[in-house]
C-alpha cells in the first residue's frame, strides 16, 4: 500500500525555501533539491507547518517570478485584432463580433479600474451563464484584477465563506445580490446607473498606462474554490503564466478556429468553464451559449448540441453515458474529461468524430495530459503530457517509478497555480520542491496514483488521499464528515461512495451522540440532511443516512472504511422495488391516481430508496440532474411516454409530475 511522505504524522519535516520566497514541506532524511535552502530544521510535522504559516511572504513575493508570458488579456486581444468581425459568442437571444465583445469588456474594465481595482484585487462574478459572465470575466482580467466564481445556487453560507475567505473587493451580479456583499461596492450590470455609465466609457483596448499596476502573467487570473479535506473549501490561486500553453495546447489538439462552434457547458465555477471559453475565443471561433437546462445531459443536451450546430464539445463521462451521439458533433471534435472514461463511451462516441481523453487538475490552469484521437476496442488512458509540461510518477521515497509500476503523480508546468489562496502551509504541503527539474522549481502533489506503460502513455489507478470524483465533481469525503459531525445529534461519522457514473452517490453511516440516541433514526436522518443543505453545494449532500450503533473500528482505533464500503457494495439496491417487474401496469397508465402510485415506484427503483410517497421532493430524496434523466428515460423507454428533464427540476414531487408525462407518439428523440 503506498505511504505518502509528505504526510507522516510520526516523521520529522523540514522546511525549504527558495529565491521566489515559496516555501515547501519536506521529508528530512531526503537530500535538499537545488534551488532550495533549509528555513527551518528537522522538526514535526506540526511545527513545520506552523512555521510555513508564520513566514510565508517574507521576502520576495511568492509566485511572482514574471513579465515574459502573454496574459489572457493579451491572447484574446490578439484574437480580436485577427477576426474582429466574426461572431464571438451567441446566445438564443444574442450574438456579439469579437470586436462588439471586446467593446463591452474595456468598457467594464474602464469601470473597475475607476472603481480602484487592479492587480491583487479580487472581483466575484455571481452571474448566470451568458454574455455578460463571458464578458465579466474577460473585464475583470483586462482590469488587472482576479476573478472569483460565486455559483448564485450554492448555499448561502458556502458562499458568505468563499466571499469572506477571498477577500473580495466587489462583486458583480445581475439578480440579487450574493450575502455578504457589500452593498456599497457591489455593482448591478443591469441597473440603469451602471448601463448609463458603462456606455460613458470607451471601447478601445487598455494599455499598462491605464491600469494601476502593469499587467504581469505571475498576477491572479482567478481564485476558484474546491472541495476542502479538512471541512473548509479552499481557494485555488491561478496566475496567468499557463495561458500561452493552454491556447497552444487547444490550437493543436482541439483544432478550433473561424467557422467552428464551441458548446460553453461547464460553468464558470470550475476550471473547465475557463476551458470552454478560451477553446473558442482565443481561436477565433463561436462561444455558442445556453442556459443550465439546455445543456442537462440528455435529451436536452443532444437537442443542444443539434439545433446550434456544435461542432466543439468537452463533456465528463457521466454526461456522455445519457446522452444519445447520433445526429450531433458529426466529424466534429470531443473531449471527455472530468472523471475516467470508460471504453464502453469510446465505442458509443469515437465514431464518426474525433475523440479525447484529458485530464488535469484545477491546479494546474485546467490540465496536463491528452490522449486520442481515442479509436474503440483499444485500452482507454489519459495520454502524453503537454508540451511544457512534465508528470512524474514517483514512489514513496520520491525516486522515479519504473514503466508499468503506480506512483503517485507529480505534476510540473507553466500551468501550476501558485497555491492556495490564504492557505500557506496547505501550499507547502502540495507544492513541493522539485528535486529533478530546475533548480528551486516546485512540482504540484496531485493525490493520483497512476503508472506509465511502456510507450510513455500514463494511466490512473486511483488516489491516495479520500479525495473522490463525484458525477464529475471533485469532492474530499472529510469536508463532508466534517459537515455532518458538526450537527449536534452526531458523534461520528464517515461516508462511503456508492455506485458510478451516473448513479453514483454519497452515503454517511452515523454513530449518534449519547443524549440522541432514543430519536428516531428516520427523525435524525432527515435533520442531518436540512442542516447540510444549508451548508454544502447539492452534489455534496448524502443521499442516505445510515445510523447506526458504532462505527467498524481498525485494530489502530481508525473507522474502517473498507468495511463500510463493501456494506455499500453488498446492500446497493435492496429494498427498492421494481416497478415493472410482474406488474399490471405495463404500457400506457391510466388514470391519474395509477400513474402518481407508478411514477413513485418508478422514481424510487431509480433512487435506489424502498419508497416514494406522492410528495417527497425527487431531489430532496437523493435525486440530481444525472438521475433526472434516468427517470426521463425510463419513462419513455418503458412507459412509451415523454417527459422532459426541465419538468423534473420544476415539479420535483411526484404528485406534481404525473400532470407532466404525456402519452402519444412524441419521442425524446
Amino acid at each position: 500500500m503506498y505511504v505518502n511522505p509528505f504526510e507522516q504524522d510520526d516523521a520529522f519535516y523540514v522546511v525549504l525555501c527558495n529565491e521566489y520566497g515559496e516555501r515547501s514541506l519536506w521529508p528530512a532524511q531526503m537530500d535538499v533539491p537545488a534551488g532550495w535552502t533549509i528555513d527551518l530544521p528537522p522538526s514535526s510535522r506540526e511545527t513545520a507547518l506552523m512555521h510555513v504559516t508564520r513566514t510565508w511572504g517574507q521576502g520576495p513575493i511568492p509566485g511572482v517570478r514574471s513579465g515574459r508570458l502573454p496574459t489572457l488579456t493579451d491572447l484574446f486581444q490578439q484574437s480580436v485584432y485577427r477576426h474582429s468581425e466574426l461572431v464571438a459568442v451567441e446566445s438564443k437571444s444574442e450574438a456579439l463580433t469579437y470586436a462588439e465583445l471586446a467593446e463591452r469588456v474595456n468598457q467594464l474594465a474602464r469601470l473597475l479600474i475607476a472603481c480602484g481595482l487592479g492587480a491583487g484585487d479580487l472581483v466575484g462574478l455571481s452571474l448566470p451563464r451568458g454574455i455578460a459572465q463571458v464578458t465579466a470575466a474577460l473585464a475583470v482580467s483586462a482590469s488587472g484584477a482576479a476573478y472569483v466564481p460565486l455559483d448564485p445556487a450554492y448555499p448561502a453560507q458556502r458562499i458568505r465563506h468563499m466571499i469572506t475567505d477571498s477577500g473580495v473587493r466587489t462583486v458583480l451580479h445581475t439578480t440579487s445580490m450574493p450575502p455578504c456583499a457589500d452593498p456599497a461596492a457591489a455593482i448591478d450590470l443591469q441597473s440603469p446607473e451602471i448601463v448609463e455609465k458603462l456606455a460613458t466609457f470607451p471601447g478601445d483596448p487598455i494599455d499598462d498606462k491605464e491600469r494601476h499596476t502593469p499587467a504581469l502573467d505571475g498576477h491572479l487570473l482567478y481564485v476558484i474554490y474546491t472541495s476542502g479535506s479538512s471541512g473548509t473549501p479552499k481557494g485555488v490561486a491561478v496566475p496567468h503564466s499557463g495561458m500561452a500553453q493552454l491556447a497552444t495546447v487547444q490550437r493543436a489538439w482541439m483544432d478550433a478556429g473561424p467557422g467552428a462552434r464551441v458548446l460553453q457547458w461547464a460553468s464558470f465555477n470550475f476550471d473547465a468553464g475557463l476551458w470552454d471559453m478560451t477553446l473558442a475565443l482565443l481561436s477565433g471561433a463561436t462561444l455558442v451559449l445556453t442556459d443550465d437546462h439546455e445543456v442537462l445531459p440528455g435529451a436536452e443536451l443532444h437537442a443542444t448540441l443539434a439545433c446550434r450546430q456544435v461542432t466543439h464539445a468537452t463533456l465528463p463521462p457521466v454526461a456522455l453515458s445519457v446522452t444519445e451521439p447520433e445526429g450531433v458533433l458529426v466529424d466534429g471534435v470531443l473531449l471527455s474529461t472530468g472523471d475516467s472514461c470508460p471504453a464502453s463511451l469510446v465505442e458509443t462516441w469515437a465514431r464518426g468524430r474525433r475523440m479525447f481523453n484529458g485530464y488535469g487538475p484545477t491546479e494546474m490552469t485546467v490540465g496536463v495530459c491528452m490522449a486520442g484521437p481515442l479509436v474503440p476496442g483499444k485500452k482507454v488512458s489519459i495520454g502524453e503530457t503537454w508540451d511544457g509540461n512534465t508528470v512524474r510518477v514517483l514512489d514513496e521515497q520520491l525516486a522515479p517509478c519504473p514503466p508499468g509500476v503506480d506512483g503517485e503523480l507529480y505534476l510540473v508546468g507553466a500551468g501550476e497555480a501558485l497555491g492556495y489562496h490564504h492557505r500557506p502551509g496547505l501550499t507547502a504541503e502540495r507544492f513541493v520542491a522539485d528535486p529533478y527539474g530546475v533548480p528551486g522549481g516546485r512540482m504540484y502533489r496531485s493525490g493520483d496514483l497512476g503508472h506509465f506503460d511502456a510507450d510513455g502513455l500514463l494511466y490512473l489507478s486511483g488516489r491516495v488521499d479520500r479525495q473522490v470524483k463525484l458525477r464529475g465533481f471533485r469532492v474530499e469525503l472529510g469536508e463532508v464528515e466534517a459537515a455532518i459531525n458538526a450537527c449536534p445529534e452526531v458523534s461520528l461519522s464517515a461516508v462511503v461512495v456508492r455506485g458510478e457514473l451516473d448513479s453514483s452517490a454519497l452515503v454517511a453511516f452515523v454513530d449518534t451522540a449519547r443524549d440522541m440516541e432514543h430519536m428516531l433514526a428516520e427523525v435524525l436522518a432527515e435533520k442531518i440532511i436540512t442542516r447540510l443543505r444549508s451548508r454544502l453545494p447539492s452534489h455534496m449532500v448524502p443521499v442516505e443516512i445510515v445510523v447506526v450503533d458504532a462505527l467498524p473500528m481498525t485494530s489502530n482505533g481508525k473507522v474502517n472504511r473498507r468495511e463500510l464500503q463493501n456494506q455499500v457494495a453488498l446492500t446497493a439496491g435492496q429494498g427498492t422495488v421494481n416497478p415493472f417487474e410482474n406488474s399490471a401496469h405495463s404500457g400506457r397508465l391510466s388514470p391519474q391516481g395509477d400513474l402518481v402510485e407508478a411514477l413513485c415506484q418508478l422514481a424510487a427503483h431509480v433512487l435506489s430508496v424502498p419508497e416514494l410517497a406522492p410528495l417527497d421532493n425527487f431531489f430532496e430524496k437523493g435525486g440530481h440532474s444525472m438521475l433526472a434523466v434516468k427517470l426521463v428515460k425510463m419513462v419513455r423507454d418503458e412507459w412509451s411516454g415523454y417527459l422532459s428533464v426541465r419538468a423534473v427540476f420544476e415539479h420535483p414531487t411526484m404528485a406534481e409530475l404525473a400532470s407532466m408525462v404525456k402519452f402519444s407518439d412524441v419521442t425524446t428523440k
